[in-house]
Order: C-alpha cells, then sequence, then structure tokens
C-alpha cells in the first residue's frame, strides 16, 4: 500500500529535479524519471481513491501534469491533459490479456511455429519413412502374396485340378485307372479345403505324371550298347546259392525317343522317374539274351514287353517277376 507521505516525497524530489533542471544542472532523463516515479505512485495511489475523489482528483492530476511539461518547455492544452485522466479512468490503454481458449491456444502456436515446426516436420518425415519402408517392403508384398494365394486357391488351382482329371479320364482304359485318378483329384480337393497350397500343388503335379504316363506308349527293349550292362544278377546276401537275375532296358516311343518312366525298386522300395532300370526276369530268360548278345555283341531281340496307352503296366513279351530295381 502507498500512502500520502511518499507521494508528498515525491513530488518535493521532483519540485526539486525542476528548480535543477533549470539551472542546467540536471539533466532530462532524471525529470522523466521522478515523473514515472510519481505517475507510479498516483496511479496506485488513485485506484484505491477514485470514488471518493472524483472531480477534484481529475483537476488536481491535470494541474500537476501541466506543472510538469511545462517544466520540460512542452505546451500542453487543457482539453488534452483531462482527455489522458479520462484515458486513464476509463483504463483505454490497459492491456488485459485475452481468456485463454482455445483459439488462443492454436494462435499461439502459429505464431511460434518457426521453433516447432521444424521439429513437427522432422517427425512427420522419420514416421512418414517408417511408414513408407513397411508398406512397400512389408505390408504391400505381404498383401500381393496374400491376394495370390487366395486367387491360386479359389481360381487357378481348382481349374488346373479339373482339367487334369478330365483329361486322365478320357485317357483311362479302365475302372481301375479311373479310380486311381479320381482318388487322387479328391486328396486334391481335401487340400483345397484346408487351404493347404502346397499340398494341392504337389497333387496336381502327382495327377498330371499320371495323366501323362496313361497317355504314354513305348516299348520296353533290353539295352543293346558298347560297354553297358545288358543284365546283371545278384547273390542273395542270406543265402549265397540264390541268385536274381535282371535285365537291363529303356523305354523307346515311336518316335525313337527314350521316355522317363516310374519305376519303385523292389530291393530299397525307392522309387524315381529313370529311362533305364532293371527288369527281375528267371534265369532261363536272362542266359537266352546274354547268348543273344554274346555271338556279335547285338541282341536281336531285344522287346520284351509293350506299354500301351489308357494304362500303367506294360504288358511283357518274357516272362517276369514283375520286381524293378534303379541301381546295378
Amino acid at each position: 500500500m502507498v500512502n500520502t507521505g511518499d507521494i508528498h516525497k515525491a513530488e518535493e524530489n521532483l519540485e526539486k529535479a525542476k528548480l535543477d533542471l533549470s539551472s542546467g544542472d540536471q539533466k532530462l532523463d532524471d525529470v522523466m524519471l521522478a515523473m514515472d516515479v510519481v505517475d507510479t505512485l498516483r496511479h496506485e495511489q488513485h485506484m484505491i481513491e477514485k470514488e471518493l475523489m472524483g472531480d477534484e482528483r481529475r483537476e488536481a492530476l491535470v494541474a500537476r501534469l501541466r506543472d510538469i511539461y511545462q517544466a520540460q518547455g512542452i505546451e500542453v492544452t487543457d482539453e488534452v491533459l483531462m482527455d489522458g485522466v479520462m484515458a486513464l479512468e476509463e483504463q483505454r490503454f490497459v492491456f488485459e490479456p485475452p481468456k485463454k481458449t482455445f483459439g488462443l491456444r492454436l494462435a499461439k502456436m502459429y505464431i511460434n511455429r518457426a521453433r516447432w515446426m521444424p521439429l513437427l516436420t522432422m517427425f512427420l518425415l522419420v514416421i512418414g519413412g517408417a511408414w513408407g519402408i513397411n508398406h512397400l517392403a512389408f505390408e504391400r508384398p505381404a498383401k500381393i502374396r496374400n491376394q495370390q494365394v487366395e486367387t491360386l486357391l479359389n481360381k487357378t488351382l481348382p481349374e488346373k485340378l479339373s482339367d487334369e482329371r478330365d483329361q486322365a479320364l478320357a485317357i483311362a482304359a479302365n475302372d481301375d485307372m479311373k479310380a486311381k485318378v479320381d482318388g487322387l483329384y479328391g486328396l486334391a480337393t481335401d487340400a483345397l479345403d484346408t487351404k493347404d497350397a502346397g499340398k494341392v500343388e504337389a497333387y496336381l503335379k502327382e495327377l498330371t505324371f499320371l495323366k501323362n504316363d496313361l497317355g504314354a506308349s513305348y516299348e520296353i527293349r533290353v539295352v543293346s550298347r558298347p560297354n553297358e550292362f545288358s543284365g546283371i544278377f545278384r547273390v542273395n546276401e542270406q543265402n549265397n546259392n540264390v541268385k536274381n537275375y535282371y535285365l537291363i532296358v529303356e523305354a523307346i516311343n515311336a518316335a525313337g525317343e527314350v521316355v522317363n518312366v516310374p519305376i519303385s525298386s523292389e530291393e530299397d522300395r525307392k522309387s524315381d522317374r529313370v529311362s533305364i532300370w532293371g527288369v527281375r526276369v528267371p534265369e532261363a530268360v536272362f542266359n537266352r539274351v546274354a547268348a543273344d548278345k554274346r555271338d556279335d555283341q547285338i541282341i536281336q531281340d531285344s522287346m520284351v514287353g509293350v506299354k500301351k496307352r489308357g494304362v500303367l503296366e506294360p504288358d511283357y513279351k518274357v516272362k517276369t517277376s514283375g520286381g524293378k530295381i534303379l541301381e546295378w
């Protein structure tokens, strides 16, 4: 709280400053400083007493202001001084901070954008870059793969399976062969129901092989070339007196081309698609073929079987147990 004595003391200092100014011993800045102090004290006092001393207070303030400006050599009319006093009372030039609203916060953020905008830009670039990398490197390829798998399972594979099955059934010469085709097709459709694309493709491959094998026709001939076996025999490991005899044969189609055929070995149950294999025959058949080759190294009667279209097993012209081997 500022009391009246403080104001009087400040006024005395102001009067002293005026006398010093008139004699040239005091600078104008000192007078202005004294004026500012008096004005501050008077302002605080005025806020307390303005209701008690309305008109008289205004006239006193005008008189004091007139004296101050005259001391500085500035002529100011009473109207201007009174207008200033009224402006002070009406708080025309008092700054009232705006209320803290959402709009004000946005305005302050916009004003201070030079500070936070670079950081926000950098943050957005980092986030955008990370999103872009994740999208291009992971999400998009995964989405494409999923779409491809869906298309594969819902359209491509079913269509191929149906087409291969129809072709295979058209080739099959008997009910046993048709049942084999339908059985493989059934396994493939079961895999489709479980969305197992790998299994479906494997069964489709087997069905294609089955169709091709059914459609193939060729002769089975004993291999008759220099430096190649035409026949071999195996000695039984448990009984050395027991031997198994095999003719080494190959499949030749109507164009004279060697054909790969599915063969399962009776020795180790391994299966493979080969063009040359061994077929088990009695000793007498083995000796006859050996004698045919021994005289001029050429086997005149080399054909031992024929595989017809529509079936899988060939018709043999020689006696055989049907056993086969892949290695010798």
